[in-house]
């Protein structure tokens, strides 16, 4: 429109000095008025011209993980239109431009397909969807507002979840790095008798059931189940530390909800303790059939406080709450060797009466950092110092097994995967 009349300016002006354009002007200009009018009338003479609507796959978000949403957009026009969709995502997302443009036929439905990626847990507010919609003159636009706000909360990764269990119950977790290990030697948990086949192992005879029945039987053996596993996170302000939009904290929560979900189909029991200061949160472990949702209502809002994190509140709570020797998978960081000295007392103790592993994290920055060739004697100091860092992780690793502490060393990415196989390789070696 606003290129059309500035051509019939453009005629009035040329008018002062070729007269005969003045005619052609009004001729123009009337023609686009009519043009305009028409256009406003066939736009605004239908009420319900478009719909729109919002679908999701789930009725909350998944943290970390991309989420599929749909918009389905309706021509009850009878022409063709063109339409500009604007859709209100939540302000975390921070997208200014969030807008698709589509051509529709008579009564065409037409889907639109996009991924939300949340790197925040909390209250998600989506606001109204908006169609801007204009004619085969295009001179107008009509404005269309749907009311289709809604909050969907944002969750602990439960796709990941699900996924993992998928995975698990197909036999396909080596996919995703998920290592198949060895059993070393029998497990103790007594099954049943049954008669004896021949590949059975021979050790497994029962002889007094073997004189009842008159014929070999033999014992059978099962993993063992109803172990105590709990996932311990620091929720200090060392934990608040960012890598790829996600704090080490989201990083933690997402990975032991997996573990906590691999655990109950294992049969053992998954619990929680996340402390800072002070026990901010704690769940027995359980079988229960709600465990899992108890789980992720006790991390659905969890924040840090940015305190520093009093291991001795931790130690007492455990030596209180939790009486059976259990699991213990602390998420946590350390990046000196003497902020790990502080603590280490308080970690032995807990060795001492439970199965304690250490996971700290990687900082993939510094070795990106350190694969950098230098150019200058100021990045020749930085990556001096950087490798001061990586070394001093690499201590503290060496510092938890020289003490019999088990210790996951992990890139944040990596997190879920390795603290399974960790989870595995304890229960096929026997040591819960």
């Amino acid at each position: 429109m606003y290129i059309a009349f500035g051509t019939v300016v453009c005629c009035f002006v040329f008018a002062f000095i070729y007269p005969w354009m003045h005619l052609i002007g009004l001729l123009l200009f009337w023609a686009l008025a009519v043009l305009l009018l028409a256009d406003i009338i066939i736009l605004f003479a239908n009420k319900n011209g478009i719909e729109i609507q919002r679908k999701t796959t789930h009725q909350k978000l998944s943290n970390g993980d991309d989420n599929d949403f749909l918009i389905t957009v309706k021509n009850n026009y009878s022409f063709p239109i063109q339409a500009q969709i604007l859709d209100e995502i939540p302000d975390q997302f921070q997208k200014r431009d969030f807008v698709f443009t589509r051509k529709l036929k008579i009564q065409d439905i037409h889907e639109i397909k996009y991924k939300l990626r949340p790197v925040f847990r909390g209250e998600y507010y989506f606001g109204n969807s908006i169609g801007f919609v204009s004619s085969i003159i295009g001179l107008a636009q009509r404005r269309y507002v749907f009311d289709n706000a809604e909050m969907l909360p944002c969750y602990p990764s439960f796709l990941k979840l699900r996924q993992f269990e998928l995975m698990a119950f197909t036999d396909r977790l080596t996919d995703v790095g998920i290592k198949k290990l060895r059993k070393i030697g029998l497990s103790s948990e007594f099954d049943n008798i049954k008669e004896y086949v021949i590949g059975n192992d021979i050790r497994t005879i029962n002889w007094k059931a073997t004189a009842r029945k008159n014929q070999l039987m033999v014992n059978h053996f099962r993993d063992e189940r109803a172990q105590q596993v709990y996932s311990i996170i620091d929720m200090g302000r060392i934990m608040k530390m960012p890598f790829e939009e996600m704090s080490l904290l989201d990083y933690s929560i997402n990975a032991s909800l997996v573990l906590s979900h691999i655990s109950f189909i294992k049969q053992d029991k998954p619990g929680l303790i996340t402390f800072s200061n002070t026990i901010q949160n704690s769940v027995s472990a359980d079988r229960r059939g709600n465990q899992l949702f108890r789980l992720q209502e006790a991390l659905y809002n969890a924040k840090t406080g940015f305190q520093e994190s009093n291991y001795e509140v931790l130690l007492n709570h455990i030596r209180t709450k939790i009486t059976q020797r259990s699991l213990l998978l602390l998420f946590t960081n350390f990046e000196t060797l003497s902020g790990l000295k502080r603590q280490l007392k308080y970690i032995r103790q807990l060795a001492k009466h439970h199965l304690v592993v250490v996971i700290i994290f990687e900082n993939t920055e510094l070795h990106d950092l350190l694969n950098t060739k230098a150019t200058s004697t100021s990045e020749i100091y930085s990556q001096t110092i950087a490798k001061k860092f990586d070394y001093e992780k690499l201590q503290i690793t060496f510092e938890l097994q020289k003490l019999g502490i088990q210790c996951v060393y992990t890139k944040p990415e990596q997190l879920t995967v390795n603290t399974l196989n960790k989870y595995l390789e304890l229960k096929s070696r026997g040591l819960i």
